[in-house]
């Protein structure tokens, strides 16, 4: 199974060449092999333990009605801020939410069993998805410890889908389940050497989804290629009437995202440069050149440069945003969990933490819980002229600016620096990345491997509007075609 993509698994499951079973149960061998011993990569939270009996039931199914559609049998893994109403925990990493059962499926947990996928567990994050301290470790959680960069160990795997990515790109699984607010699928997409999709805010609901900022953070696809994004897009997408930003997406909902696999899809489009946002690493900028060349090649027309104006102003707004949501939209979810939460609200989160220093904050603090809980409403003027500020300056005059202006279908960047090292005592110390302006103003943003920097994996980046979504997978398909960047990870102790 290691390696093989969506439709190839349906293929041999149609054939009776496997079973969903058999595909279940060599997932959780290498789980065993490689994520719980040498070389221990920590990708894997926590396991459902009713997934190989799910997978009988599907392999049943099958058999006496055939199969669901494309995801029928395939087994996914889910960031642990994603509801289950299963034997399966939702903490988000924090031991203050050990043990808490959600009441029900998050809308993306429900669309994916509805489609027979196997949810085969949880996988591990950056604590609170990254949203706790600040000097915090990316992939480091107090219950799940450091997850591991699979293609060099003492590398950082990035955040906060840390597990999602590394469990993806280490063959635990086909595809997974991330979670952005700014750059948490792109950045250990991007690492990993995978493809990830952070989808318009709007487009699939957060509904059972431990928040951070309800007007940045999505679900989305993290997979080893463009049409397992797709493919898991078309599933995730639609309007649920819990979550109101997708409500625009009525009557139509049911786009299929793989129609938009086109391999010659750069011909004729423009594709602009965003120069601004480059990574100022040498050798990352040399692939970025080369990227560029076959974007030309394939006949692309490149606008260069088209620079994203703004795209490091709105820094201390969005955190301002980030802090008032945080406090807003975590104690909604708090209650929504009930009496039986292990923790009740943000204070106790907090005093928690305190009164379990030593298990819960070895490497650092909780700095950003604290300015959070202090924050007041979201009427407040303080916030409301922060995200009125975080939208002119990343939407109107930022992203739309720079589309309009040139006439382009899309924006290219590239994705981030390489890999840092794994540093407790400072942080993480990685290069910039080109994640903010899409996050910033809920437009959809895809990474899809570029190349390499010894052996660190670094990806190109593709952004457009809102709902521009088909034109984004069409471009990063043809570019993923002519290119096929990725290769395996090896394990590595250390770079060469």
């Amino acid at each position: 199974m290691n390696e093989q993509g969506i439709a190839t698994l349906q293929e041999a499951m149609a054939s009776n060449a496997t079973t969903s079973r058999r595909l279940v149960e060599a997932c959780l061998g290498r789980i065993e092999r490689i994520d719980k011993r040498e070389p221990t990569l920590r990708a894997v939270l926590e396991i459902n333990p009713e997934a190989v009996a799910i997978a009988g039931d599907l392999d049943r199914e099958r058999v006496q009605q055939g199969a669901r559609g494309p995801l029928h049998g395939i087994p996914v893994l889910l960031k642990a801020n994603i509801d289950t109403a299963d034997r399966m925990t939702t903490t988000a990493g924090s031991l203050a939410l050990a043990g808490a059962i959600a009441p029900e499926d998050a809308t993306v947990a429900a669309r994916l069993r509805a489609a027979g996928a196997v949810l085969l567990g949880k996988t591990n994050l950056s604590e609170w998805a990254n949203f706790r301290g600040q000097r915090s470790i990316s992939g480091w959680s107090s219950q799940g410890g450091q997850t591991r960069n699979p293609y060099v160990l003492d590398r950082s795997p990035c955040g906060s889908s840390s597990g999602s990515a590394v469990a993806v790109a280490a063959g635990h699984v086909p595809v997974a389940i991330g979670t952005e607010t700014d750059g948490s699928i792109i950045c250990p997409a991007h690492v990993n050497g995978i493809v990830g999709l952070k989808p318009t805010v709007g487009l699939v609901s957060r509904f059972g989804i431990i928040p951070i900022a309800h007007s940045q953070d999505t679900a989305g696809p993290m997979t080893l290629t463009v049409r397992d994004a797709a493919t898991l897009l078309t599933v995730l997408a639609g309007p649920d009437p819990r979550d109101p930003s997708t409500a625009s997406l009525e009557g139509d909902a049911s786009i299929d995202y793989t129609a938009y696999l086109n391999a010659d899809a750069l011909c004729g489009a423009r594709i602009g440069v965003a120069r601004n946002l480059l990574t100022d690493h040498p050798r990352v900028d040399a692939i970025f050149e080369r990227a560029l060349a076959i974007l030309r090649h394939r006949g692309a027309e490149v606008v260069d440069p088209a620079n994203v104006e703004h795209a490091d102003r709105f820094r201390e707004a969005e955190f301002e945003v980030l802090l008032y949501e945080f406090k807003h939209d975590v104690e909604a979810y708090l209650e929504r969990l009930g009496p039986a939460a292990p923790a009740q609200s943000l204070e106790e989160i907090i005093a928690f933490n305190e009164a379990h220093r030593d298990t819960v904050m070895p490497y650092f603090g909780q700095e950003t819980l604290h300015l959070a809980h202090v924050k007041g409403s979201l009427s407040e003027p303080a916030y409301r002229e922060a995200l009125s500020e975080c939208r002119r300056l990343s939407r109107t005059e930022g992203i739309d600016a720079t589309l309009q202006h040139h006439r382009l279908d899309a924006i290219v960047a590239p994705s981030g620096g390489p890999a840092w090292l794994i540093d407790p005592v400072l942080g993480d110390q990685g290069l910039r990345g080109c994640s903010s302006p899409a996050a910033v103003a809920g437009y959809p943003h895809i990474t899809v491997p570029a190349g390499f920097v010894g052996d660190l994996p670094v990806g190109l980046s593709f952004f457009a509007s809102a709902f521009q979504e088909p034109r984004l997978i069409s471009l990063a398909y043809a570019f993923e075609q002519a290119t096929h960047a990725r290769r395996s990870p090896v394990f590595l102790r250390t770079a060469a």
